[in-house]
């Protein structure tokens, strides 16, 4: 009964790695008979099911169409880690990177509890990425070298591909631009990675970045001969309009056109490149000295990059803004939370879910805080209270500024 679900999986995500034709029929086809063979309840069908759905570029159907099976359904932990970071990572792609963030975390605490290093490594190393862009940079450089001390262990290409793109977006968070740049050109010239971008946007980066510096010549070769970007991609409708600038950065009309068909980025997977397009345009206006056009579009980038918590990108992005304006940021962060010295140390997990707690929500409202299912949270308490030796929700309230 499985089997034409499978044939339809593996046929579809092989056509669509290749670029050939016909794939979205059979990634379609694969979708109806999960539901009308009812194969929600069989883990290894659920992760296929979820994995066509984000070949088909639709990251934020992964939550709505299927965690709630994850919640309701009974699985091991390694399962229970896998199908819960695939959904962490649909939701990140999907412009909610604090949700996916929590749900990713909490997958490779799963996978680390189960003894499964493969798992984890592969959660790990999505992690990265996700937590550059957040702004934790201490946590995704410590994800990076686990990652990669994981990926090593277990020798998967796979994983080595997503350690690639997290340790550039890592590098460029750090505003470390000259390693950014080298990571790149590692990707473009190597084939490194594993996402859409690969081909297209990371290409657009690098020869934005040359021709930005002075180098047309340099930047006229990266796109030479390189076919137009799909409009199915995300990003996609915008990129034409990309490349026609980066071939004339200081031609207005050129900007104009550019910033003309950002509105047309309206996906939940275009959330962060609408954002980093007009952080590119109100840049480089103000470079040239123009303050208008630079505010509009250095503003629509921060508020881009905070409606998806992308703290990391905002910081940046923020700092050439107060350039054009003038201004300087008032806010200073509170310091992390600590634990008490000699305690077993809570897992990130257990941090979030102690001080929801705390903070004196239920298990369901800690739940719908985190993203995660009431099972998570009664799950965690236990090892909180274990570690803490604490008896109750009262005694953690009062450890709450200690945590």
């Amino acid at each position: 009964m499985q089997e034409p679900f499978l044939a339809a999986v593996v046929t579809g995500v092989a056509l669509s790695r290749a670029g050939l034709p016909g794939a979205v029929v059979h990634l379609e086809r694969a979708l109806a008979l999960f539901d009308s063979l009812g194969l929600h309840d069989d883990p290894l069908y659920l992760e296929c099911a979820i994995f066509v759905t984000l070949t088909l570029i639709r990251p934020h159907e992964a939550r709505l169409k299927y965690a709630g099976y994850v919640d309701r359904l009974s699985f091991d932990p390694v399962a229970r880690a896998r199908l819960l970071a695939m959904i962490g990572l649909g939701d990140a792609w999907a412009g909610n990177l604090v949700r996916g963030q929590a749900e990713m975390l909490e997958a490779r605490d799963l996978a680390l509890q189960a003894g499964r290093p493969d798992v984890q490594a592969e959660v790990t190393s999505w992690l990265i990425k996700c937590e550059a862009l957040r702004g934790d940079l201490s946590s995704s450089a410590a994800h990076l070298a686990e990652a990669r001390t994981l990926a090593a262990r277990n020798g998967s290409a796979w994983v080595a591909g997503h350690i690639v793109e997290g340790s550039a977006t890592l590098h460029f968070a750090q505003g470390d631009t000259e390693a950014w740049v080298a990571m790149l050109e590692l990707m473009v010239a190597g084939g490194m990675g594993v996402d859409s971008g690969l081909t297209f946007e990371y290409r657009w980066e690098l020869a934005t970045h040359h021709a930005l510096h002075g180098s047309l010549s340099t930047a006229a070769r990266l796109l030479d001969g390189v076919p137009p970007a799909p409009v199915f991609l995300p990003g996609g409708p915008a990129m034409a309009a990309w490349r026609s600038w980066i071939e004339a950065p200081d031609d207005e009309q050129r900007m104009h056109e550019f910033e003309s068909v950002l509105p047309e980025l309206t996906r939940p997977a275009e959330r962060l490149p609408r954002a980093r397009m007009a952080w590119l345009l109100g840049a480089h206006h103000g470079r040239r000295g123009r303050r208008a056009p630079a505010v509009r579009l250095l503003e629509a980038a921060c508020a881009g990059y905070a409606a998806i918590g992308a703290g990391g990108m905002l910081a940046l992005t923020e700092a050439d803004l107060l350039g054009v304006t003038g201004g300087r940021p008032s806010y200073t962060p509170p310091p992390p939370l600590a634990s008490k010295p000699g305690e077993a140390a809570l897992t990130g997990a257990e941090i979030r879910v102690a001080v929801a707690v705390a903070d004196g929500l239920s298990n369901r409202e800690a739940a719908e805080r985190l993203f995660v299912s009431v099972k998570t949270v009664e799950f965690h308490l236990g090892n909180i209270f274990r570690k803490l030796d604490v008896r109750n929700r009262t005694e953690l309230a009062r450890r709450r500024d200690t945590l």
